[in-house]
């Protein structure tokens, strides 16, 4: 069953990959619909601007997919924040980057199809194109952290693992909006499709509001699905007068 209608009075979060835009092969292949940018738009004056987007990319990337738009925005999965009034909070650095980025970096390199992103503050191992070597994939993650994993969170997501300071997460990040305008004393929403979504689905419920997994897949905390991207859109698309 679809989610309820996006009403004037409530604060709306969205996740990016996978909710707003179709899962490509690598991150950099992604590319938004032509008229997302004109959707979100619409959706942020019905909201009065309370709408924020939360992703695991960094912001700049985020500006990036839905230029010319600059909306709040978390990145990072919560790491960094850009507030309505245009505040930026920037992420704290992975402990033991350089040396996680080079032991992480020759794992990728012996394994063809595997991708190691450099986030700037964060890192993410993706083995899409070799589904296969998972189980590689977060040994060779295990073997880099050497058991000395103090202030590193380890998050896996569809065909993904991230490393990244501890400290914030989606939920985290939602909570901070909703403590400052245009965000404050309105039901949250929240839209996201991965495992990194599910401590933002717990918060938005803790407050009353309304979670809504992507896809048909997994256990989740949401209690609202939407089928796909497309599916997404259609629903932006379809405001409460």
């Amino acid at each position: 069953m679809n989610p309820p209608r996006i009403s004037a009075g409530d604060a709306l979060f969205l996740d990016l990959d996978g909710t707003l835009v179709d899962i490509a092969p690598t991150p950099d292949a992604a590319r938004p619909a032509s008229r997302l940018a004109e959707l979100l738009e619409r959706a942020s004056r019905h909201v009065g601007s309370a709408l924020a987007i939360v992703s695991g990319r960094p912001i700049r990337e985020i500006d990036g997919m839905l230029a010319p738009l600059e909306l709040p925005a978390a990145g990072l999965h919560g790491l960094e924040r850009r507030s309505a009034g245009g505040a930026y909070s920037p992420p704290l650095a992975l402990p033991r980057f350089d040396e996680l980025r080079a032991a992480l970096g020759r794992f990728a390199a012996d394994h063809p199809g595997l991708l190691l992103e450099d986030k700037g503050a964060a890192l993410a191992l993706h083995y899409r194109a070799r589904p296969e070597l998972r189980a590689a994939a977060v040994a060779a993650v295990e073997e880099a952290l050497g058991g000395m994993g103090s202030g590193i969170t380890v998050q896996h997501g569809k065909a993904v693992i991230e490393l990244r300071s501890e400290g914030a997460d989606k939920g985290a990040a939602v909570a901070a909006f909703l403590s400052e305008p245009p965000f404050t004393g309105r039901r949250p929403v929240f839209t996201g499709d991965d495992i990194t979504d599910e401590a933002a689905f717990r918060a938005v419920r803790r407050r009353g509001g309304v979670a809504v997994r992507v896809g048909p897949q997994g256990a989740t905390a949401a209690e609202w699905r939407l089928a796909d991207v497309a599916a997404v859109h259609a629903w932006l698309a379809d405001l409460e007068g």
